[in-house]
């Protein structure tokens, strides 16, 4: 890994970074959110507001509150095998953050339950598919940062895909490189709220990717490593698995769910603080998530991995966490 010419300013024929940039995309090769694509895709329907519409016809105001400022919540589904993996957690992550902001969805924990069973019952979908759920404050009455400004209804916008992890990426594993952008604390932004806003995370994403890399690795504020971009971070030392105390990463539900694992598997676990340089000398690396469960990290900042993907811990955790979602 490390700079490549294409994604720096100008390419060396002078054309814009944006350029630059475009044409990294076209190639990307693995992403931390990489998927097998399917045509059916094209044609789902998608639930706004109680209606189940096409997927080009899904719309919502441009005075929606999330669209004006990205006021809202959201949660990442996994459905497999008949069954939305976690769902109580995600739903409780999900009022939690409501409450949080003051935002009143409209529906309570069945009436949303019904409209995602509606919505994959629409697409014929049992298997291998990615919901993503959305609320935001709804129709603001002028485009504007006061909350008061909308009167309500919430918006509610449920997208279920056809979404199965691409094995190639994954058994390659991801390219990581730090970021400069840090990962806050709760009294700048609270991580633990899963916000419609998302650009100091895709800003160190777009800084990974100009380097050549799929997921950018981010540290908290006093230097430690905190977490990826869209991922929880882990690393493996002497048998042992690391990863952030909480204070500044996602406290993700898939994360949670692996530490879990772990620790019934007489895994040591540590959530401590922990620099690059630990992370640099780590026997293995993953990270975790939603739609591809535990993946294994080729590479940080240049520095590969000393063994083949993926480590054997990785691979244990990785199979222990497939068997339980779907038992």
């Amino acid at each position: 890994m490390g700079g490549d010419d294409r994604f720096g300013c100008c390419t060396d024929s002078g054309r814009p970074a944006r350029k630059a940039f475009r044409d990294r995309l076209l190639v990307l090769i693995a992403s931390a959110q990489a998927y097998l694509a399917d045509p059916r895709n094209a044609g789902v329907k998608v639930w706004v507001n109680g209606a189940l519409v096409a997927r080009e016809k899904a719309s919502v105001s441009v005075f929606d509150a999330g669209f004006v400022l990205g006021d809202g919540i959201w949660e990442g589904l996994r459905l497999v095998e008949g069954r939305i993996v976690a769902l109580d957690d995600h739903l409780d992550r999900l009022f939690e953050g409501a409450n949080a902001i003051r935002l009143d969805i409209g529906l309570d924990r069945k009436q949303l339950v019904t409209a995602v069973d509606e919505t994959l019952a629409a697409n014929a979908m049992t298997d291998g598919v990615h919901i993503r759920l959305m609320v935001t404050r709804g129709v603001k009455t002028t485009p504007n940062q006061d909350p008061r400004f909308a009167p309500g209804p919430a918006t509610v916008a449920i997208v279920a895909e056809h979404k199965r992890v691409d094995p190639q990426a994954k058994a390659r594993g991801l390219v990581l490189a730090t970021a400069t952008i840090r990962c806050s604390g709760p009294d700048v932004f609270d991580l633990r709220l899963n916000s419609h806003s998302r650009l100091n995370f895709i800003q160190a994403l777009i800084q990974a990717i100009d380097l050549g890399a799929d997921e950018a690795l981010m540290l908290d504020p006093s230097g430690f490593v905190a977490s990826c971009n869209s991922t929880n971070f882990f690393i493996v030392r002497r048998g042992e698995l690391w990863t952030s105390t909480g204070r500044f990463n996602f406290k993700g539900i898939t994360r949670g769910k692996v530490i879990g694992l772990a620790r019934q598997d007489g895994i040591t676990v540590r959530e401590c603080d922990f620099t690059l340089g630990e992370a640099y000398a780590a026997e293995e690396a993953f990270v975790t998530g939603t739609l591809a469960g535990v993946t294994p990290v080729r590479a940080i900042d240049g520095r590969e991995s000393r063994k083949p993907l993926p480590g054997p811990l990785t691979f244990r955790l990785s199979t222990l966490y497939e068997a339980a979602i779907r038992s």
